[in-house]
């Protein structure tokens, strides 16, 4: 036997179910079905009338808390689910409540939990910002978020994207295809975090058009970036050599946003992590913050 839901559209589905339905198999795990997406409607296949009845409430209760949330993931489903069990009234609003969010156009990446909410606050007061800690706590996300809200606030002129490449020594040149072609599956967690927010053709524009630029970090060596946020991600497989000269290629009106894992250092055991080394010595300098995430954010 089969229960349905249907969205008003396409936005809705994707913020519910995520980049290519990424959150269903969760769902499933969750609720003990089969799910089954087509076009703007889910479909649970169940006998058991509870199982029914939970997937109506969950992805009711999603399907409002995507009203104010660019993205849902496994914790926001959890925790909606666990409403459920925990006997939630069916109508009850997803509380959002007055936390701290980013704006891009009309819609707005709102953070979760304190740690977020003073991530936000960081990249607002400083030039220079370090995020450090697991995957999964949002550190990519909201930086790629803030980015795109002063792109299209116009307090800033472009975006630019970077990481170390350590899988291929930085020397992309034996790899087929152009710089963007050989840079981008690198970079697909940054186009993954763009794509919650905005649509792949505006990414395109925007990139054919030089507002969002994306380079290896050996190509940075040289420039002087004014009027940008430049995103350096998988900091932690920076060299100190390659973290200096990131933070010395700011120019006027520029802001860092520099995210990694120090517990996932991919260089030879010889090589000290940029970011590590950046930890210890830049404390208490002004216009330069960090904020630390943990498993639990």
């Amino acid at each position: 036997m089969e229960k349905r839901i249907t969205f008003d559209n396409e936005e809705r589905v994707r913020r519910v179910l995520g980049i290519n339905d990424r959150n269903i198999p969760y769902m499933e795990t969750l609720l003990g079905c089969e799910l089954f997406v087509r076009s703007n409607d889910v479909v649970c296949l169940s006998e058991d009338p509870l199982i029914r009845s939970r997937f109506l409430q969950l992805f009711g209760r999603l399907d409002r808390l995507a009203e104010h949330q660019l993205f849902l993931n496994e914790t926001d489903i959890f925790m909606e689910f666990q409403a459920i069990k925990n006997g939630a009234d069916p109508d009850t609003e997803p509380p959002c409540g007055d936390r701290r969010s980013i704006r891009i156009h009309n819609r707005r990446a709102y953070a979760k939990g304190a740690n977020q909410e003073r991530y936000i606050e960081l990249m607002e007061e400083n030039r220079i910002i370090f995020a450090i800690g697991p995957a999964g706590t949002g550190k990519t996300f909201l930086a790629v978020a803030y980015a795109l809200s002063q792109l299209f606030s116009g307090l800033k002129r472009k975006i630019v994207l970077t990481r170390p490449i350590v899988e291929a020594g930085e020397s992309l040149g034996y790899l087929p295809g152009d710089l963007a072609q050989k840079i981008n599956p690198y970079l697909r967690p940054l186009y993954d975090a763009m794509e919650l927010l905005i649509s792949p053709s505006n990414i395109r524009k925007l990139e054919d058009g030089g507002a969002i630029e994306i380079a290896p970090l050996a190509y940075m060596r040289g420039r002087s970036l004014r009027g940008a946020t430049v995103i350096l991600d998988e900091a932690q497989n920076t060299t100190v050599e390659q973290m200096h000269m990131f933070l010395t290629r700011l120019g006027e009106d520029s802001k860092a946003i520099v995210t990694g894992d120090i517990s996932q250092i991919d260089l030879p055991k010889s090589k000290m992590s940029g970011l590590v080394h950046a930890q210890k010595i830049l404390q208490g300098i002004d216009e330069l913050a960090f904020v630390h995430f943990t498993s639990n954010d």
